[in-house]
């Protein structure tokens, strides 16, 4: 029997795939389960509209956080920390303050996006990749300066 998968299996595949399973695992586990569906040639159209209608939401998407990322790419965020000697900073600089300066400059980003690769823990400047979605990935220029 073909099944369409409603959510990823691990042993059969991901959401959308055809599988041919034996007939008594669709019926008794996966269709009850909500797994799967039997893949009729209706559901197999539906399937395709879902398909397309998916890929162009991927791509507005994807064209959305481009133009975010061209926006971050002109965007600089200068934060004042105190310092200690040898320009050393009294704890680091977090994900989470660099994203309420951002909200600052008015580009609302959750601080799971920004990706510090180290702590920061030393005056300069620094470029912070921030992911924002599908492989698009943008850079803020950090300025760390003495307050």
């Amino acid at each position: 029997m073909k099944v369409i998968l409603r959510q990823d299996y691990e042993q059969l595949g991901k959401t959308g795939d055809v599988k041919d399973v034996k007939d008594g695992f669709a019926r008794n586990y996966l269709i009850p389960r909500n797994i799967a569906y039997e893949a009729t040639p209706g559901a197999l159209k539906v399937l395709e509209q879902e398909q397309k209608q998916a890929g162009r939401k991927l791509e507005k998407e994807r064209q959305s956080a481009e133009h975010l990322a061209a926006q971050l790419e002109k965007t600089s965020v200068t934060l004042s920390v105190k310092v200690g000697e040898d320009e050393k900073l009294f704890g680091s600089v977090t994900s989470q303050m660099i994203a309420d300066a951002l909200v600052e400059k008015g580009i609302t980003l959750d601080k799971r996006q920004i990706e510090l690769e180290d702590t920061i823990k030393s005056l300069g400047i620094y470029d912070v990749p921030v992911k924002l979605s599908a492989g698009v990935v943008g850079k803020i220029k950090v300025w760390i300066v003495r307050e």
